[in-house]
């Protein structure tokens, strides 16, 4: 972490025994620019936390393979707006992870060569990683096994039904 730039000092932490470095969303690429001239040269991966109700976490994760060293890069966008600029220019790697983000959470990376779904059908409607996604598969099947007394067959019958995890109180199949 002393390779990197000492305006990123304050910054720097660590967080389970893993360095992390929060910036915010103006300086993500240069703050990934920084830890790949520090060492940082091997981008593992790129991803989105849904952290409602105000915003999305974006973590990446660099490795220094001579110090043997990780590194976690961390900024939050809003979840009104969620956007920070593609890392594609400073790691090639971080296509398809930026791909699966945007499919995934909905964040947009700006200046991405090819942010278009990876791994939804086409026609796919929503971000199934955001927790306000609606899980209509849990309502329109049983979900399996006893969620409360009674519901397995042996003992006494539930007091009340409840909705599937993930599924919103006021939601109605159609």
């Amino acid at each position: 972490m002393s390779a990197l730039p000492e305006r990123y000092g304050s910054r720097a932490g660590d967080s389970f025994g893993q360095a992390v470095l929060d910036v915010e969303p103006g300086e993500w690429i240069d703050a990934l620019t920084a830890a790949r001239s520090a060492g940082f040269a091997f981008f593992d991966w790129l991803t989105a936390v849904d952290e409602p109700p105000e915003a999305f976490g974006v973590v990446a994760h660099v490795f220094d393979p001579v110090a043997f060293a990780h590194l976690l890069l961390r900024t939050r966008v809003p979840r009104a707006d969620p956007r920070l600029p593609t890392a594609t220019g400073v790691f090639r790697g971080a296509n398809w992870h930026e791909r699966e983000t945007y499919e995934m959470f909905g964040v947009v990376f700006d200046g991405h060569p090819d942010l278009r779904p990876l791994l939804l059908p086409d026609g796919f409607e929503g971000h199934p990683l955001r927790k306000d996604f609606v899980l209509a598969a849990r309502v329109a099947k049983a979900w399996p096994g006893a969620k409360e007394p009674g519901e397995s067959g042996q003992g006494s019958p539930s007091r009340r039904r409840t909705l599937p995890p993930g599924v919103p109180p006021d939601w109605t199949p159609s």
